[in-house]
């Protein structure tokens, strides 16, 4: 979290984001949260998720036209964390933090299930997890933002491109290998069956499964326009984790009963699965460069340190994130 927000906060902004969703103070308890403070709350009405951001970061109407976006999903029966009203009538509370600026505080349901075991790691996940990213983006293609004003940014709008603000000019050879995917990328078309909002983080830290294995996605505090492969190629990046010491074994097994279900509710040009090393490779150096600002060249958490091993070298030297041939992929579009 950007030091500035940290220091900011305080126990008078919490009781007032307490007050706003009518929450007692004894039925909050604290979560880990990255770029905002995340709580979990019961009321008489369920359980509840409750973040508190500040406006240096997102902007009351880029809030908006996130849970806008959620909320819309869920009218359309997908499972997603619903965003609930303030006693306000409000999606999103705005607290003045002191110094001119403001906390913006919005609310969720609280997913069912929890974050998937090695158990569920199987073919019935990988089936529902293609169709609720397939109906996401067959409904993208007719979403308008209820305000225009909500309207979210561009997944190469400076807002998004965390590399140019967070690598330092040391890293210029790593700054050079984001601008060319990142020119790459831009080429790309933009038309209404391949390009609209997307989530933009739906890995399986920001979902949750029951028992049934209804997956429930949360936290589209990233979601953008862009482009549909986009986000399947952010879900390959995150389940590679799961293949072991066979990665290209375990991605061909996922993305075979992924893009099944998939495409039982979106079809997709198969010309696009040409572009996912180009996608797997920007948040692959985006994410380094992310690691690095926040957390420096060793950081301590363990996943995070492992990603970074060698990680500088293998972006410098073109080395592929997965080595896969992804239009092998073709027959399963």
């Amino acid at each position: 979290m950007d030091p500035k927000i940290a220091d900011r906060f305080n126990d008078d902004i919490l009781q007032a984001a307490l007050q706003r969703y009518a929450i007692a103070p004894d039925q909050i308890k604290l979560l880990d949260g990255f770029e905002s403070f995340i709580y979990e709350f019961q009321r008489s009405d369920g359980y509840f998720i409750l973040r508190i951001g500040h406006s240096a970061r997102r902007t009351p109407a880029q809030i908006h036209g996130e849970v806008d976006w959620i909320n819309y999903l869920s009218d359309h029966s997908v499972t997603v964390a619903r965003a609930i009203l303030s006693r306000n009538g409000s999606l999103v509370e705005a607290i003045e933090d002191g110094r001119g600026e403001q906390f913006l505080a919005s609310a969720f349901v609280k997913a069912h299930g929890g974050i998937p075991r090695r158990d569920k790691i199987n073919e019935r996940l990988f089936l529902n997890y293609g169709q609720l990213i397939g109906r996401m983006q067959a409904l993208a293609k007719d979403y308008i933002p209820s305000n225009p004003a909500w309207k979210r940014y561009t997944w190469d709008s400076p807002t998004n491109n965390t590399p140019d603000r967070q690598l330092p000019p040391s890293e210029s050879l790593i700054r050079e290998k984001y601008q060319a995917v990142f020119t790459h990328l831009q080429t790309l078309p933009t038309d209404r069956d391949s390009y609209g909002m997307i989530h933009q983080d739906a890995h399986t830290g920001n979902l949750f499964v029951d028992d049934d294995y209804v997956i429930t996605l949360f936290d589209f505090d990233d979601c953008v326009y862009g482009h549909f492969i986009y986000d399947i190629a952010m879900v390959i990046f995150y389940m590679a984790g799961w293949g072991g010491e066979d990665i290209p074994g375990f991605t061909g097994r996922f993305m075979s009963v992924f893009l099944k279900g998939y495409q039982q509710y979106n079809q997709l040009d198969p010309a696009w699965l040409k572009e996912i090393p180009h996608f797997l490779k920007l948040r692959e150096i985006d994410l380094f460069a992310a690691i690095l600002f926040t957390m420096g060249e060793n950081p301590a958490d363990a996943w995070c340190a492992s990603y970074m091993q060698g990680r500088r070298e293998k972006i410098i030297n073109d080395v592929p994130f997965i080595a896969f041939d992804w239009e092998s992929l073709k027959k399963y579009l």
